[in-house]
């Protein structure tokens, strides 16, 4: 099951490192490239917690399986597309796949593995993500170098088939749970994180002013606060089954671990953005070139994934997943303070490294404490909730260093005659020394937001409890 958990992230970081060949080849600004993969999270964020209680309903081989065969679907689609617009629609279509298959991979995780060695399993999970991360970029960089960028969609077709046949003849069928759907929840949930993150999104754009008429960029933000509590809201007084049981979040680390969590998906998604246009754009580096500089971190994590789930079934929580969460912090500041645009390649690789080390001690480590005291009949809602939280971050992750980018492109290059506008005309070609200085100052203060919002996550995980069932 985790060979399509494997393919969103592969998808996800394929992307990240063929945005400039998207601008170039669609002809697209850097607003309407990043929303390939806002869409994209958008639209596997918003059915996370229906698509987990479906895998609890009607099996989560069978819901995995359709999402699989969508997202593989979809994939094709997004190779085919000619448009910016079309690919962004292709994506949302890959998204929702994506979100169909997601929960399932944890729910499986949940019901079959006792809690006391469900680290173990976990570490699988994360040393998959750390894998994902290594072959996306490069894989990405050299289909972009080589076929074009159409083939990292592509590439995903021949996975996806593979992916059906094992998962239809290997995973096992687990009993099921009746469940009704709040679909007021899915409306409200849905229409909340359009109207937040569109807004977010396209504020610099509107230098924060008015769209049109009298809706504003503020509106749409303060539109979309006031619906998702209104979400929240009406998951505490609905009576039958909620979207959102509001009851998971009694278990303390079930709760810390979803603040957690969206904290990483926010940094991880926000970080890739500005190292790969400064890699690119600043440096001259290819696809292929910029993607080897994320080895150390891919190569490390992987490594070290199973060690970290090992000891997570016999430490405390809050110690293993504070240290991967400060290291991966850590690591994401020595970035931005070498990013300038006579730096040697080598001093790239040592906070890379040190990134591959705090993500293996935090993606598993995470996942398993989490998980841990579910019962075993909201595994499935459970794990929805937790993905949810995850790509909620990775969303609002997206749009946020889009606009960061934006502001700082526009502050750093002004009075040079370059405007952030200018970007796309910069892609492929050598910049000038001055704008380079600005164009890659503007890069490093973009990487320390993804820094400072770990810092939240952080003081979240100091707060675990040992769980009660922990082996003595």
């Amino acid at each position: 099951m985790v060979i399509g958990f494997f393919m969103i992230l592969v998808d996800s970081t394929i992307v990240s490192v063929a945005t400039p060949a998207i601008m170039r080849g669609l002809d697209s600004d850097v607003n309407g490239v990043i929303w390939v993969t806002s869409a994209y999270l958008l639209a596997y964020a918003t059915p996370l917690l229906i698509t987990g209680r479906l895998g609890d309903r009607y099996g989560p081989k069978n819901v995995y399986l359709i999402g699989l065969a969508v997202f593989t679907a979809a994939s094709l689609w997004c190779g085919l597309t000619t448009t910016i617009t079309g690919l962004v629609v292709a994506r949302v279509v890959q998204g929702l796949g994506a979100a169909m298959l997601t929960p399932q991979t944890m729910a499986v995780i949940t019901r079959t593995f006792p809690a006391a060695s469900r680290g173990q399993a976990m570490a699988l999970w994360g040393a998959t993500a750390g894998v994902a991360i290594l072959v996306g970029p490069i894989v990405g960089g050299l289909l972009v170098d080589g076929p074009g960028w159409e083939w990292i969609f592509f590439i995903n077709v021949p996975v996806g088939i593979i992916g059906f046949v094992l998962s239809a003849r290997l995973v096992p069928h687990l009993e099921t749970h009746s469940h009704s759907f709040d679909w007021l929840g899915v409306a409200l949930s849905a229409v909340g994180m359009f109207l937040l993150v569109f807004g977010v999104q396209e504020g610099e754009t509107y230098d924060w002013g008015t769209i049109s008429g009298f809706v504003s960029v503020p509106l749409l933000i303060g539109a979309g606060v006031v619906v998702l509590v209104l979400f929240v809201v009406w998951q505490a007084r609905n009576r039958r089954e909620p979207l959102l049981p509001l009851g998971l979040f009694g278990d303390r680390n079930f709760s810390l671990a979803n603040i957690a969590i969206t904290t990483i998906g926010f940094s991880i998604t926000a970080m890739g953005f500005p190292f790969m246009l400064y890699a690119q754009v600043v440096r001259g580096l290819t696809p292929t070139q910029s993607a080897l500089l994320l080895v150390p971190m891919a190569v490390i994590s992987g490594g070290l994934a199973p060690v970290a789930g090992r000891m997570a079934d016999r430490v405390h929580p809050r110690g293993i997943t504070a240290v991967g969460i400060a290291l991966t912090a850590a690591s994401l500041l020595w970035v931005a303070l070498v990013m300038k645009p006579d730096t040697h390649t080598w001093q790239l690789l040592p906070p890379m490294a040190l990134m591959g080390l705090g993500n293996a001690f935090m993606w598993g480590p995470l996942g398993a404490t989490a998980t841990r005291n579910l019962p075993l009949r909201a595994a499935g809602a459970g794990s929805g909730v937790y993905n949810t939280t995850r790509q909620v971050g990775a969303v609002l992750g997206s749009a946020a260093i889009a606009a960061l980018i934006e502001a700082r492109l526009a502050a750093d290059l002004s009075g040079m005659g370059f405007s952030a506008g200018g970007m796309q005309q910069a892609i492929g070609r050598t910049l000038p020394a001055q704008v380079r200085q600005g164009f890659s100052d503007a890069m490093s203060e973009a990487m320390l937001l993804p820094a400072l919002v770990l810092v939240v996550g952080l003081v979240a995980v100091l707060f675990f409890e040992r769980p009660q069932s922990h082996p003595a």
